[in-house]
């Protein structure tokens, strides 16, 4: 859900909301950072990393513009993934401009020309930008491609390519979203980068730890959720952080934690960093792993992951 402030501003300010849609893997999450200018969104190779709407918000002289990267939209098969595309489709009633992500390394597929169906709609009422992303990792001819593609399965408002690891138009694409913005007021304080509250930004650092390196069914089975963050007593300078990373079953509890806890400890690690670099604060990080049976399918246990 988006909501908006009214905070004081200069004639012509824009200010307002776009969203980046896609299917699984299009580089939403990677574009949003790069707008942003700094992480607000856990990125990673597998599919289906972003799970709820990551706000990152970026505050210019002429405008804010809060950008909502999405989960992929996917034709779902558990009740997660339902639940997942209800974000999508909630996100796009309520925002200003949209972003339609396609990798430039993949050819526009079913899944695109679904989504840019699904769009068709929407813009009637909303305008739609096609981004054609990941432009590093291609030559120009294989870009022309991807952009001709675009130009076939739908009428969009703009077509750009974009790379958001070498930057390459990335500073134009804010231009365009900024410029279908609405005239507003401020709505987040100057320099707030996102407004994700600690906890849940902490669950995904770990996340993205615990995904790197893990067997292809395993992604998707694996759910963070932060039971307690505090200082510890006595101490101004260190952070403790109990978390718990749930799989589905047995088998894969033994993966994440793998022989003699050593891959359990690699992911504390690399996720300890990241989220010492988040909070700007020593962090004592206590993570365990448990067995929540079919979690993805499980009303009750969603809701208790927060899904």
């Amino acid at each position: 859900m988006v909501c908006r402030d009214n905070g004081a501003v200069s004639d012509g300010y824009r200010a307002g909301f776009a969203c980046f849609v896609g299917r699984p893997n299009a580089g939403k999450s990677t574009l949003t950072n790069a707008l942003v200018g700094t992480k607000v969104a856990i990125m990673s190779d597998r599919p289906q990393t972003t799970r709820h709407a990551v706000r990152g918000i970026v505050t210019r002289p002429d405008a804010q513009l809060v950008v909502v990267d999405t989960p992929g939209f996917h034709k779902p098969r558990t009740l997660l993934g339902e639940r997942l595309n209800d974000v999508v489709k909630a996100t796009l009633a309520e925002v200003d401009v949209i972003g339609f992500c396609v990798p430039a390394d993949e050819k526009v597929g079913p899944g695109d020309r679904y989504i840019a169906a699904e769009l068709a709609a929407v813009a009637r009422r909303t305008p739609v930008l096609a981004i054609v992303t990941k432009t590093d990792l291609v030559g120009r001819d294989v870009v022309g491609a991807r952009l001709l593609e675009l130009t076939e399965i739908g009428d969009f408002a703009e077509v750009v390519p974009v790379s958001a690891r070498d930057g390459f138009q990335v500073g134009l694409l804010a231009d365009l979203l900024v410029a279908r913005l609405p005239e507003g007021r401020v709505m987040y304080p100057d320099g707030e980068l996102t407004d994700e509250p600690e906890r849940v930004m902490v669950a995904e650092l770990i996340r993205e730890a615990a995904l790197e390196g893990v067997r292809d069914e395993l992604p998707h089975s694996i759910a963070v959720l932060v039971e307690d963050m505090r200082p510890r007593e006595g101490r101004d300078d260190l952070l403790d952080v109990e978390a718990v990373m749930y799989v589905e079953r047995e088998s894969q509890k033994g993966i994440v934690i793998g022989t003699g806890g050593e891959r359990l400890r690699a992911v504390g690690t690399t996720a300890r960093r990241q989220i010492e670099a988040l909070l700007g604060s020593r962090v004592y990080l206590d993570l365990r792993v448990k067995v929540a049976k079919d979690w993805q399918r499980d009303p009750k246990q969603l809701r208790r992951l927060g899904f």
